[in-house]
């Protein structure tokens, strides 16, 4: 799927949930407010998406990926980083793979060493 298609299919269920929210009014209020709020999150990820496919080439968005699969906390930090960023005015061209190692070293934390020591 290309990323025309996958806009369309979010366009189209953003509408089904509107629709459903309009009908839901007639129907109970908890269910027009529940699925209101899934709309308005379902269009801030697609913000989301659309901002990180803008500053991201493929290669960046890929390790990217790599990363929420093992650390998926960690891959929201770096999300968030990079959205305040592109927010913020201050990248100026796309992320490639080499720029998005050296922001994951950057961002990761601290890793705690222990040592033991034998008497």
């Amino acid at each position: 799927m290309s990323d025309d298609d996958l806009e369309e299919l979010r366009r189209k269920r953003m509408e089904q949930l509107q629709e459903q929210a309009q009908q839901g009014g007639q129907g109970g209020q908890g269910q027009a407010n529940e699925a209101a709020q899934e709309a308005a999150q379902q269009q801030a990820e697609a913000k989301r998406q659309a901002l990180l496919r803008q500053h991201l080439t493929d290669e960046a968005r890929k390790r990217l990926n790599t990363v929420r699969m093992s650390k998926p906390q960690f891959a929201e930090q770096v999300e968030r980083q990079i959205i305040s960023l592109a927010q913020s005015g201050r990248i100026q061209q796309q992320i490639d793979d080499g720029k998005m190692k050296q922001l994951l070293k950057q961002i990761q934390p601290e890793k705690k060493s222990f040592d033991i020591k034998r008497r």
